[in-house]
């Protein structure tokens, strides 16, 4: 039986999220796959502000959120 695929999270909701969220977190909000976020990230074009620490990629919940009230 196949899975039910998560809803995207409203704005609202992301409101609510701790400073940081991961990577699957963040691109569920915006719309994409984490496959794509990552590859986004790692070539410097990531539509969101991220830290990294070593190979763990971390997105800050602010620049989510201004890139979700842009849309």
């Amino acid at each position: 039986m196949p899975t039910k695929k998560a809803e995207a999270p409203t704005l609202a909701d992301v409101k609510k999220w701790p400073a940081t969220v991961n990577v699957p977190q963040a691109a569920r909000a915006l719309g994409c796959s984490r496959s794509q976020l990552y590859e986004l990230i790692k070539r410097g074009e990531a539509p969101v502000r991220t830290l990294s620490f070593g190979s763990r990629h971390v997105v800050i919940t602010a620049s989510l959120v201004a890139v979700l009230e842009a849309a």
